[in-house]
């Protein structure tokens, strides 16, 4: 049996269980209607099924178990639950890109430079070893580049890209790196101690973004929305702390608790005509200076 032939019955496995728990003879009869179908040869014998889950949770860190009562297989996120979902969204894609060869003219990729993925395995390691780094870095709005040594706390995804969370030894002040704009990673034998006050969780409870928090204290913030637009804000809210307190045919009006950062200053211009800020004043004044600046450009 070829690898190619046991990855693509691993994604078989793990496509039928997404759906619903099922038991071997149904998932067996499940494999034999795709050998037909693909024209390759996915039948199994109990014995390397239970290798195949082995397989499964070692590559892709999904957990099928066995309920015996029911008497079924089933997908056990209860020990991430925080993860289960870009679990699944990771699995999708990669089947997704391992079509595009024959689906190349049906797939659009969005044109962007790399993430900088190559480096979340490393600083991954480094973090959980506490283990100072060493990386060359580019600011957006400087050209030249900077040596920098940093002890790493944490990853932070924002708007599809990820973020290093790190104390910068230079001024020991903990900022966010783009990875995207980190090159020359080296990981260093240099061991530092984890401040044990030290969550990010906490650190970005009250923050929109990547942006840490500017030394002031949350704000209350009331918005009202259009009613078309409210119904992508519902689905997707701005911040953990948003709480609905208008929802009818005129307005979707939230109000929510956070840090005003330039982050969510831009998150809100990018709404334009279908936002209203109803509190505070400073952030109104902000945005009016903002559109009447704007304007003066068309004048």
């Amino acid at each position: 049996m070829s690898k190619r032939e046991s990855i693509a019955r691993y994604n078989l496995i793990i496509k039928k269980l997404r759906k619903y728990p099922a038991s071997f003879a149904v998932i067996s009869d499940y494999l034999a209607l795709e050998s037909e179908l693909q024209e390759y040869n996915f039948n199994v014998s109990k014995r390397t099924f239970q290798r195949d889950l082995e397989d499964i949770r070692s590559l892709y860190n999904i957990d099928i178990q066995f309920d015996h009562s029911r008497k079924v297989y089933f997908i056990d996120f209860d020990e991430q639950t925080d993860a289960n979902e870009r679990i699944l969204e990771a699995f999708d894609t990669f089947n997704a890109l391992n079509l595009s060869d024959r689906l190349s003219n049906n797939i659009h990729f969005e044109k962007r430079r790399p993430q900088g993925t190559e480096n979340l395995y490393g600083l991954l390691h480094a973090i959980k070893n506490q283990l100072q780094i060493k990386f060359t870095y580019q600011k957006f709005w400087e050209d030249e580049l900077t040596k920098r040594n940093a002890e790493p706390y944490a990853l932070k995804e924002f708007k599809n890209r990820w973020y290093l969370l790190a104390n910068d030894l230079k001024d020991d002040q903990v900022k966010s790196f783009a990875l995207d704009r980190l090159t020359d990673l080296d990981i260093t034998k240099r061991k530092f101690q984890f401040p044990n006050d030290f969550n990010i969780n906490d650190h970005y409870k009250y923050c929109f973004g990547i942006i840490s928090p500017n030394g002031h204290k949350p704000q209350e913030v009331i918005l009202s929305f259009s009613p078309f637009q409210g119904k992508y804000i519902k689905s997707l809210p701005l911040h953990e702390s948003q709480q609905i307190m208008i929802d009818n045919e005129k307005e979707l009006r939230v109000k929510m608790t956070l840090f005003i950062t330039h982050d969510f200053f831009m998150e809100l211009l990018s709404y334009g005509e279908n936002l209203k800020v109803i509190k505070p004043k400073s952030l109104i004044n902000g945005l009016k200076s903002t559109f009447e600046n704007a304007l003066k450009l068309y004048g």
